[in-house]
C-alpha cells in the first residue's frame, strides 16, 4: 500500500511536534511539507522543543515553509494534519478541503460545524461514511472531552446518566507552547480555562449523541477546568447521576470488554489504536501524570491509552477517575488515529 503524501500544518507547536513524532516513519503517510509562519526556514530539530523525546529522524532536517492552501495542492499533498491555533485555522481548513486535500484537524474551528464529524473512532466510528465521497474535513475533540467519552462510551446506554460532573486538572501543554506564564502556575492553580467547560459540554453532547438539558431523557455534563502545573496528562474525576445503577463489578467488566477497532487493528490497518483503550489501574493512588500518561501498547500507540481508577458505586452515584495523555490521546494521536480509520473504512476515496 502506498504512502499518502501529506503535511503538518503548524508544526513549530506542541502539538505539532507530537504529530511529527507520530509521523515520523508511518507505514501509511509520508510527511513532505511541514508549515509555519514565524519559524520558516528554521528545522523541525532546530525547533524541538520536546526535551524527553528525540527529534524525528526522518523530519527533523525538514524545514518548515510558508505554504498556503494553493501551495500544498500544487506539490501534490493530498492529507493535511492540523495543529493550526483555533483563531486561524477556520479558513485554511475550509480551503484545503474545498481543494482536495483531505484534513484531520485538532483546532476547534470546525467542530461544532454541522456535518462535520467530530471522531473518536472507538465511540463514534460509524458517523463516517464508507465509501468517500465529496470533501473531507474531520476533528478530534478538545483533550479533554476526548479523555471523557471514552470510558462513558461502554456505559453510557447501560447507565443513562441524568447528569454527568468532572473536574479536570489539566497539564499545562494544554495551553501549546509557551503557554502558561511561569509566574502564574509556579504554587499556583488556575481555576478557569477560556471556553473549556463549554467545549466539554458541547462535544460530549455531539460524540455520544445525546440531547444536552434538564428535562426527562436528557442529560447535562457540567465541568470545572483548572490548569495545574504538570507539564502533559490531564486528569478528571469523573461522578455519573445514573437512571439505572450497575455493580461496580459490572462497570469494570464493560470497560475491561470495550475494543471496538480489534478487527481494524488486528487487520495492521490502525498502527495507532492500543491494545487497550481503558486500562483500570487499582491501586488507590493512580492514575497519576507522571507515571501513567504513556499507557498503551504497541510503541507506535503509546499514550493512547485512557487510563482509569478508584471506582466508586454509590447508590445512583458512579465515580471515578481518568488520566488521558493531552497531546497524544487528545491531540495528535487522536488525529492520526482518525485518519487511519478512515483510510481504513474507505472514507478517504479519492484522497488516498
Amino acid at each position: 500500500m502506498s504512502r499518502t503524501p501529506c503535511a503538518i500544518l503548524g508544526a513549530r507547536g506542541w502539538i505539532g511536534q507530537h504529530f511529527a513524532r507520530l509521523l515520523d516513519d508511518h507505514p501509511e503517510f509520508r510527511v513532505e511539507a511541514l508549515t509555519g509562519e514565524r519559524s520558516a526556514g528554521q528545522t523541525l530539530g532546530e525547533l524541538w522543543q520536546l526535551a524527553d523525546l528525540p527529534v524525528p529522524r526522518e523530519l527533523g532536517p525538514m524545514r518548515l515553509e510558508r505554504l498556503g492552501p494553493k501551495d500544498l495542492a500544487a506539490r501534490g499533498i493530498r492529507l493535511a494534519f492540523s495543529a493550526l491555533p483555533g483563531s486561524e485555522a477556520g479558513p485554511i481548513e475550509t480551503e484545503l478541503a474545498r481543494r482536495g486535500i483531505a484534513v484531520f484537524s485538532n483546532a476547534s474551528s470546525h467542530r461544532m460545524d454541522p456535518g462535520v464529524p467530530l471522531l473518536v473512532p472507538e465511540v463514534n466510528g460509524p458517523v463516517l461514511p464508507r465509501r468517500g465521497s465529496g470533501r473531507v474535513l474531520i476533528t478530534n475533540p478538545n483533550c479533554s472531552t476526548a479523555g471523557l467519552v471514552l470510558p462513558l462510551a461502554p456505559l453510557w446506554r447501560r447507565l443513562r446518566p441524568r447528569e454527568v460532573f468532572v473536574a479536570t486538572y489539566q497539564a499545562l501543554s494544554g495551553a501549546g507552547y509557551p503557554g502558561v506564564p511561569a509566574l502564574s502556575v509556579v504554587d499556583n492553580l488556575l481555576p478557569f480555562i477560556p471556553q473549556e467547560e463549554e467545549k466539554m459540554a458541547q462535544e460530549t453532547s455531539k460524540i455520544l449523541r445525546f440531547r444536552p438539558g434538564s428535562g426527562p431523557g436528557e442529560s447535562r455534563v457540567l465541568a470545572h477546568c483548572v490548569r495545574v502545573p504538570s507539564r502533559e496528562g490531564h486528569l478528571e474525576a469523573v461522578t455519573l447521576r445514573v437512571r439505572r445503577p450497575l455493580p461496580a463489578r459490572e462497570v469494570l467488566e464493560a470497560w475491561e470488554t470495550f475494543d471496538p477497532l480489534e478487527e481494524g487493528r488486528s487487520a495492521g490497518a490502525l498502527p495507532s489504536a492500543p491494545e487497550d483503550p481503558l486500562l483500570y489501574l487499582p491501586e488507590e493512588d493512580r492514575p497519576q501524570p507522571l507515571r501513567d500518561r504513556w499507557a498503551g501498547v504497541p510503541e507506535r500507540a503509546r499514550g493512547m491509552t485512557v487510563t482509569l481508577g478508584r471506582l466508586r458505586v454509590d447508590g445512583p452515584f458512579v465515580r471515578f477517575v481518568l488520566l488521558a495523555h493531552n497531546a497524544v490521546r487528545g491531540g495528535a494521536g487522536g488525529s492520526v488515529l482518525n485518519a487511519e480509520y478512515a483510510r481504513w473504512r474507505g472514507a478517504l476515496g479519492r484522497y488516498r
